[in-house]
């Protein structure tokens, strides 16, 4: 009990010092932590990350700061594809799936790796590129909905739903980018609104998980206090400590963590 509390907490820390991406590490430490396989971790790593996703949700919400119309529209999109990912992962082998996550954990310790870099900021802020689909109204508020705003928002949440299922990851790693490159809104609205969605589509995945019988409940409900509690703690450090160090943090752990997934279960 005090394992699965201690790696819930680290969750929750972690993915408060390092934004919505960061709740991608909860199933590779139920799989070292606990001992369990990819499929039984995959459902507990969701709750966990939903649950700590809905708080920040709520707090973006009450400053005003989430798109909630897209919210629900790329949430709903995750919704739909989310059984699918977890239909996939209760058939697919244990081997194949630890591979699978072990890859894209390597590609998210790189990309936020490659955001910590300050070439990459640089770039960032001078490149100039065509406006992007869903644009902000500045006077009324609200994005400009069209057709290619809501497809590019439909197709991120069904690639989101679909992992959310199938690894047990919230989808933040995808949310994010997604939102950055498909509209202008500022940074706290991007990661708040992508909370949001994360949120959703876990809680759509635990619930469809549960039903089916593949939820541990006795160590999903101390993993995700713990996660929770941990989610608190580290937003009251995030502030006074420089985000491409917490950056580049995150990624050396994401790769060792991946590392370690690929001797496990290649050795």
């Amino acid at each position: 009990m005090i394992t699965v509390l201690v790696l819930g907490f680290s969750v929750g820390v972690i993915l408060a010092l390092t934004g919505a991406g960061g709740g991608i590490l909860a199933v590779p430490f139920l799989v070292f932590g606990v001992g369990m396989g990819m499929a039984e971790a995959g459902p507990i790593g969701l709750l966990a990350v939903g649950l700590a996703a809905t708080l920040g949700a709520v707090m973006g919400l009450r400053n005003g700061i989430v798109r909630y119309k897209a919210a629900l529209l790329t949430a709903s999109a995750g919704v739909i594809c989310s059984p699918l990912g977890l239909w996939l992962a209760q058939r697919t082998p244990n081997r194949p799936l630890t591979i699978l996550f072990a890859l894209l954990l390597m590609y998210v310790a790189f990309r936020a790796f490659q955001k910590s870099l300050p070439s990459h900021v640089g770039a960032k802020a001078c490149e100039t590129r065509k406006p992007p689909p869903c644009v902000l109204d500045e006077n009324r508020g609200k994005l400009n909905w069209t057709g290619p705003c809501a497809w590019a928002l439909t197709a991120s949440g069904m690639v989101a739903g679909v992992l959310s299922g199938l690894l047990g990851v919230g989808g933040g790693f995808v949310m994010v980018p997604a939102l950055q490159r498909y509209t202008n809104l500022t940074t706290q609205s991007v990661l708040a609104t992508s909370l949001t969605v994360i949120a959703l589509v876990s809680m759509s995945g635990v619930l469809a998980s549960s039903a089916m019988g593949h939820l541990q409940w006795p160590i999903a409900l101390p993993f995700s206090m713990g996660a929770i509690v941990g989610m608190l703690g580290g937003r009251l450090v995030a502030t006074r400590l420089p985000e491409p160090y917490l950056q580049r943090g995150f990624a050396l752990v994401s790769t060792l963590v991946a590392v370690a997934l690929l001797v496990k279960v290649l050795g």
